[in-house]
């Protein structure tokens, strides 16, 4: 059910309460002790199919796939998403795992930074492919979303690295 009238009141008063303790001005900000994500790591079912959505698709290219180390018989698999940063998967055969759900703890969806300008291509593909997407004539002109044959929630967003909200994450 969703919250009433009040409740988001009380919501937006609690992010507000949140925003000013703990976000610090860009220019007082101390320097993220990491280098970016180097990769995100993902389940999917059917190494090919996955190939041939996230390459053939999307348009990343794969750019490695190897026995996973970690569980003999898994492969292990890597796209490149742009600015050095890797999308991967693995495939864990014979262990019986179900399709995942939208829960706490769980991917709600990946955001790929894309100009608007590779969503056409992007878009004729799933549309010959039969693949359903939203956007961006769905109120965020922004994003463009729809999910791999896994279910995995992808989005397409136009705006630049650390851009939100109408400004830059990483300027004042």
């Amino acid at each position: 059910m969703p919250p009433t009238d009040a409740e988001l009141i009380e919501l937006e008063n609690r992010r507000s309460e949140l925003r000013s303790h703990y976000i610090v001005p860009a220019a007082e900000r101390a320097e993220s002790p990491g280098r970016g994500i180097h990769h995100a790591a993902l389940i999917c079912s059917d190494v090919e199919r996955t190939i041939q959505f996230y390459q053939g698709q999307l348009g990343f290219p794969l750019v490695e796939l190897v026995e996973n180390r970690d569980y003999h018989g898994s492969s292990h698999l890597f796209f490149d998403v742009g600015n050095k940063t890797l999308l991967g998967f693995f495939d864990f055969p014979g262990l019986g795992l179900q399709p995942g759900v939208e829960s706490i703890g769980s991917v709600q969806h990946i955001a790929i930074s894309a100009t608007k300008e590779r969503w056409d291509e992007v878009r004729g593909r799933l549309d010959a492919a039969g693949i359903a997407y939203a956007g961006p004539d769905i109120g965020i002109p922004e994003s463009m979303y729809f999910r791999d044959p896994d279910g995995i929630g992808i989005e397409l967003l136009s705006d630049p690295l650390m851009y939100f909200g109408g400004h830059q994450l990483d300027e004042e």
